[in-house]
């Protein structure tokens, strides 16, 4: 074969099998909107299935038990999970690809409500889901108008 050392099975410098490619980069993970919707859940199943899990120590002996704690459903983590990353998932919006928009919104929501809800319940650490979620309060600090410094210190022309 042209442009591959025989002897060691390597391309050769130079070589240009690259351009003899049907398609370039990645190819699409999913054929249809309905089978991201099932490895959606498939994902949001496995949290449910692998909860965090606290250590405690309780009683007179200090037994160690397993506590299981909510895991929430995140973004970062369904990208893991599907063997993507989050820039490639964001591309399958309504502009590169309408089919998959009511799919991307309701996995986006799916999200959104079970960390809201639990959250809510005390099961996942508030303060850290309401920044994730965009609902903190926030307050403006700015100061407007002039500020004005006095200084009254010694007359500099009297030594």
């Amino acid at each position: 074969m042209e442009g591959k050392d025989e002897e060691n099975g390597r391309f050769t410098h130079g070589n240009q099998f690259w351009t003899h490619r049907s398609t370039h980069g990645r190819g699409t993970l999913f054929g249809s909107p309905e089978l991201m919707w099932e490895a959606a859940v498939e994902y949001f199943q496995w949290c449910i299935d692998n909860p965090l899990l606290e250590v405690q120590y309780v009683g007179k002996d200090a037994k160690r038990v397993e506590v299981p704690k909510m895991r929430p459903f995140t973004l970062q983590g369904l990208c893991r999970f599907l063997d993507c990353n989050t820039k490639y998932f964001n591309e399958f919006d309504e502009k590169n690809h309408p089919d998959f928009s009511e799919i991307i919104t309701r996995i986006r929501e799916t999200i959104y409500e079970q960390k809201f809800t639990g959250a809510a319940a005390g099961f996942l650490k508030e303060s850290i889901i309401v920044r994730d979620l965009g609902l903190a309060d926030k307050k403006d600090l700015a100061v407007s108008g002039d500020i004005v410094v006095e200084y009254e210190g010694p007359d500099e022309s009297t030594d």
